[in-house]
């Protein structure tokens, strides 16, 4: 009783700190992005509140929070209240996968450090990714206005064509590394990250998140000068602010994959594990926000074509001659 009591005592812990560190790291990505496309604009950025501007999180927060949340009168009520929930919460619940550290001893009890380790927590990610759709697509059709709507149907079309590009990007690493869990696979790079192995399978993943992330240039269920806001366009309050969260807390997680998959995870020399996760993701992050203060918004056209007459393509490819290589 004794056991299954500090066990479910660590497991909350590790709850809380993943959960903690996301949403703080959420909050100061804004503020990152701020500044960083700030500077690539020759303009500041916040600024006023705190010293270099970095108490902007804590007053945009606030501001979020007071502010009335709005629901249109013909809206879906019910759905319109909950989609942003749907996106937020399936973007956290991700990270329950991601292994932050190696495997340590407290009080005699071996600790993985991870909140579960599934031995199929590839296709896990995967399937929570999937339902992060659902929140973009059913707020724009709830909210009962036709930009949110061409923006909900824009995110769905855009999400589920560049999953498949995302998911097939990845068979190469399962196969390398004989396992679906994200805990074996950064075990299996103990020698080398598969970075130096899957060169295109990395870029493949890196374009395909960065797209199921709807980042620019791949923004186009948002899409300002076209559709205002897109299917977040009804939207006030705290409720907007869910639909930031958790696009802010999806760039951490995919960097967090992309440092799983390909760039041996936790695994580095000389800082902590934990400490090195966090520094490969924030890096994916910033990359993320130099490209989005440098390339235009693509053409949506441009954008299907790109996932399936090119990334596709490339990724069955990289499936079949990393397979007769891994034979021979």
């Amino acid at each position: 009783m004794i056991a299954w009591i500090a066990g479910f005592a660590v497991l909350l812990v590790k709850i809380g700190l993943v959960l903690g560190v996301l949403l703080f790291l959420a909050a100061y990505l804004v503020w990152a992005e701020r500044k960083l496309l700030g500077r690539l604009q020759i303009r500041y950025g916040p600024n006023r509140a705190g010293i270099f501007g970095l108490l902007q999180p804590i007053a945009d927060a606030i501001k979020m929070m007071t502010k009335e949340d709005i629901v249109p009168e013909a809206a879906d009520r019910t759905i319109f209240l909950l989609a942003p929930a749907v996106v937020a919460v399936t973007a956290m619940l991700m990270a329950a996968v991601v292994p932050f550290g190696p495997t340590i001893t407290l009080w005699g009890r071996q600790v993985p450090m991870v909140v579960t380790d599934l031995n199929v927590g590839l296709l896990f990610v995967f399937a929570m990714s999937s339902l992060g759709v659902y929140g973009v697509a059913l707020g724009g059709w709830a909210s009962n206005s036709k930009f949110a709507l061409l923006g909900g149907i824009r995110g769905a079309a855009q999400m589920i064509s560049y999953e498949l590009a995302l998911g097939l990007s990845i068979v190469p690493v399962v196969m390398l590394a004989g396992s679906l869990s994200l805990v074996d696979i950064v075990d299996a790079q103990a020698s080398y990250p598969f970075i130096l192995v899957q060169p295109v399978a990395f870029v493949i993943f890196v374009v395909s998140a960065m797209a199921e992330s709807k980042r620019i240039p791949f923004d186009l269920p948002e899409a300002e000068n076209e559709l205002g806001a897109g299917y977040h366009t009804e939207y006030s309050g705290m409720r907007f602010g869910m639909f930031f969260i958790g696009e802010y807390v999806h760039m951490q997680v995919l960097g967090a994959l992309i440092a799983v998959f390909f760039l041996g995870g936790w695994r580095g020399p000389l800082l902590p594990g934990p400490l090195w996760l966090l520094i490969k993701i924030i890096v994916v992050a910033l990359v993320m926000i130099w490209v989005r203060g440098t390339l235009p918004r693509l053409r949506y056209d441009q954008l299907m074509a790109l996932g399936w007459k090119v990334l596709i393509p490339a990724a069955l490819a990289n499936i079949v001659i990393t397979g007769a290589v891994v034979l021979l």
